[in-house]
This record gives structure tokens, sequence and C-alpha cells, in this order.
């Protein structure tokens, strides 16, 4: 099985820096990829209120076999309960549907700017933490102006910053800022939601190191720090994609990969300027 390696946060808990992703997986199909996953060795869960499948995470955990104490379960917050006692409400309803009694680590989702209630959901989420029932907090989709705002009215700073981050949309502008604050970068869509697999340049590092383009994203993304978070439904995917820690890229891979950032198309998914869906 393999060592995944564990980074720290700045709030002294530490978190596997491979996880596993469902977003977009039906709750009953739900159940099974997460089974997989713990049997393939990872740690790290990684859900959502709007993904509505944290029921079949909660029976997979709970079918799992091992120790609540050796997994690391996150899910985040949904867009329509940023009120603070909504956010309370919601996190209670989590808690429920997964079936534990506390979340390793639990997310703002989005911010939301045209409702403009995150700060009020942040300090629900401080007071969950305080109270014991969520280890660590953070964010997802956050801007640093957005993070800013957060710890001037609180104090406390995101322990994480969920981001899609991949090679053809790297976050190259807003990385020295996360640095700079010890906010770690967690990247969903790592795989660029399907849009990097064909690209040419990594399929040649691949071929080259005899690994699947998958693998080398994955290893180019955890040479970086970054923490990565792949999804798949596939038995045999789930298990190739933790299977990164035996192999090493050369500085000329490295290189390689870096140059194909596209800041301006690069992004599959939502902007945080502009996402203000209520789910």
């Amino acid at each position: 099985m393999p060592n995944i390696p564990q980074i720290p946060l700045n709030d002294g808990k530490a978190i596997p820096q491979l996880g596993f992703g469902v977003w977009q997986v039906p709750d009953d199909e739900a159940q099974p990829a997460v089974a997989a996953a713990i049997r393939s060795g990872y740690r790290l869960i990684d859900t959502a209120q709007g993904y509505d499948n944290e029921e079949g995470v909660g029976r997979a955990i709970a079918e799992a076999g091992i120790g609540r104490d050796q997994l690391f379960i996150t899910s985040k917050l949904r867009n329509g309960a940023h009120e603070y006692d909504a956010a309370r409400k919601a996190f209670d309803e989590s808690l429920k549907k997964l079936g534990l009694d506390y979340l390793d680590m639990f997310l703002i989702h989005w911010p939301v700017p045209d409702q403009d209630k995150f700060a009020d959901a942040w300090r629900a989420l401080v007071a969950l933490r305080n109270e014991g029932r969520i280890r660590s907090i953070g964010v997802s989709n956050f801007l640093p102006s957005h993070i800013d705002r957060i710890v001037a009215e609180t104090g406390v700073k995101p322990v994480i910053n969920q981001l899609e981050l991949h090679p053809q949309y790297q976050q190259r502008d807003i990385r020295d800022y996360h640095a700079r604050h010890d906010i770690k970068l967690e990247c969903y869509s790592p795989l660029g939601s399907g849009a990097v697999l064909d690209n040419d340049t990594i399929a040649e590092i691949a071929e080259k190191h005899g690994r699947s383009v998958s693998q080398i994203i994955l290893r180019w993304e955890l040479d970086q720090g970054l923490i990565v978070i792949p999804k798949s439904t596939h038995e045999e995917r789930i298990a190739e994609n933790i299977e990164v820690f035996d192999f090493s890229l050369d500085d000329e891979d490295r290189r390689r990969i870096d140059a194909l950032d596209d800041p301006e198309n690069g992004k599959t998914g939502s902007f945080p300027e502009t996402m203000n869906d209520l789910f």
C-alpha cells in the first residue's frame, strides 16, 4: 500500500497529500467508488453537500473495516446555507448523512459574492471548530480578497483553499499569496476534468516513464507540494491514480509541463467572481 505523505496545516493538524474526490458521482455509485478507494490505500475522502452523495460516502466509510482515526473526511457547505444558523444546521445534516460525529475538515464551497454572506458562514465554521465538531476549517474557490475579509472579521485563517488547478490552469498568480499566509492549496479537477488527458506533451513524458498520463499529471502536482483529489468510478483507474509514489519526474519534464499553463483559456469550471448559484 502506498505511503502517502502528510501535509502539515497551519492549525497543527495534517492532511494526506493525495485523496479521493467524488464530484459528479451519483449517490448509488459513491459507495462502491469510495470503498474501492479505501481498499487501494486512499485515506482522504472529499465530498460536499452540493454533490448529493454524502450518504453513499457514509455507507462506504461504515463498511470500510478500518478505524475512523485512519480516515480524513472532508465535506463542503452548500451555497444556500451561508447564514450562521443555516450553516450550523447544514453541518448537522452532513454529519447525519455521513454517519459521523465529527469531520476532519469542512469547507465553504463557494463565496457566492452576490449573496455576500460567506463571512457569516465562516463564523459558523469557526464556532463548530471551537466546539470540537470539526478538526480543521477551510474554503474552496475563494480569491485572496475573500480570504482577507474573513480573516479580518474573525482573526481565523483557513487551513486550505481548494481550487481548480491542473497543467493548463496552474493558478500561478495567487500561489505566492497562499504561501505567504501558510494556506495550503488543494487541487480539484487535478486532471482538468479530462481536458488535459489528450495533451501530446504529457503523453510523451508518460511514454518516457512508462506511466499513464494521469500518473504524470498527479506526480507533477505532488512535486509542488500541492494536495490532490482525483476522481474516478473505475476501480482500475482509482488504483492507478494512487500508484504515483514510486517514480520521479526530472527537471526537464517539469519545465515542459509548467509551460502548458493557459490562464486565459485553461479553466474548465466556474469562476469565483461570477458563481452565484444556490444549491
